[in-house]
């Protein structure tokens, strides 16, 4: 005859825990505020590390090509764009050994910069957004950055590289290197709207 569990308890003791009781470990459980707090430290990181690429290649290297240019800016630091005259004179300034030093930053910091900060914005904007179309519109902005980043550095390889200077491509590079830097600060002014954003979703109180 099975014993029923006042029976079993009495035999095997009060403390005893019935066989069929399952043991739940909740070491592992990740709260709601842990995981925020992973969330807030990947920005952190990631935020810091997009300034100092944007310093190292921006600020430092691509100012310290001027020394192998005669004063020539880069292409890349041009805000505003160039013309056919400068490219033309930024040619016959730099040798193969310039050009070469100019294309090894452009694939590594100026590829990581573009990268690492639009990984970030993505990131800061889905954190903070909640409502989805917003995070939407927003999230065009760094992807657009990083694509014509990628896209302006590949062009300016090769105007700078090629036997016969053509004006087309010219024009076009200066295009993508106007337009990467005006998606630069559209995604700035983005990530200022999502912390906004952010900021009053957790002010908001809580209904219930």
């Amino acid at each position: 005859m099975a014993k029923t569990p006042a029976q079993r308890a009495a035999k095997h003791g009060k403390g005893a825990t019935p066989p069929s009781t399952p043991v739940v470990n909740t070491s592992t459980g990740r709260s709601p505020q842990k995981a925020q707090g992973n969330a807030n430290l990947i920005l952190i990181v990631g935020a810091v590390a997009s300034l100092l690429l944007f310093w190292y290649f921006h600020m430092l290297t691509l100012q310290q090509m001027t020394d192998l240019s005669d004063g020539l800016a880069m292409p890349q630091s041009m805000v505003f764009g160039f013309d056919v005259a400068h490219v033309e004179a930024l040619r016959a300034a730099m040798d193969a050994d310039a050009l070469g030093q100019l294309n090894y930053v452009q694939k590594t910091a100026g590829t990581l910069f573009a990268l690492v900060f639009a990984f970030t914005a993505v990131t800061m904007i889905a954190v903070n957004v909640a409502k989805k179309s917003v995070r939407w519109v927003l999230w065009i902005l760094p992807i657009a950055f990083a694509g014509i980043s990628l896209w302006a550095n590949a062009a300016i390889d090769s105007m700078l590289g090629a036997e016969t200077l053509n004006e087309g491509t010219v024009l076009l590079t200066s295009a993508l290197v106007s337009a990467s830097w005006l998606l630069l600060v559209l995604t700035l002014a983005g990530i200022g709207v999502a912390l906004f954003a952010g900021r009053k979703k957790k002010a908001a109180p809580v209904q219930d």
